[in-house]
């Protein structure tokens, strides 16, 4: 299964997924991290995403702890936050 090359997100259908500028799907971002061809976040820095993931998996009653550690550890393998 791919996953949101941004957030980690699971891809499971076209429902899951981002769109391109031209309106075509993006088989590389989910839909709440890229729309029309731009990141939904745009400027965003990978430790304010991990924080914005953190706190999203709270809202899912995910511990803190184990889900910023999973954030920690998958976010810098994702195309999007590789170094460059």
């Amino acid at each position: 299964m791919d996953i949101c090359q941004s957030c980690s997100m699971p891809l499971r259908s076209d429902k899951d997924l981002g769109t391109n500028a031209d309106g075509s799907f993006n088989k590389e971002y989910c839909h709440f991290c890229y729309q029309g061809g731009k990141f939904t976040d745009e400027g965003i820095t990978m430790a304010q995403k991990i924080d914005k993931m953190v706190a999203k998996a709270k809202e899912m009653r995910i511990p803190e702890a184990n889900a910023r550690q999973l954030a920690e550890n998958i976010l810098p393998t994702l195309k999007r936050w590789r170094a460059k």
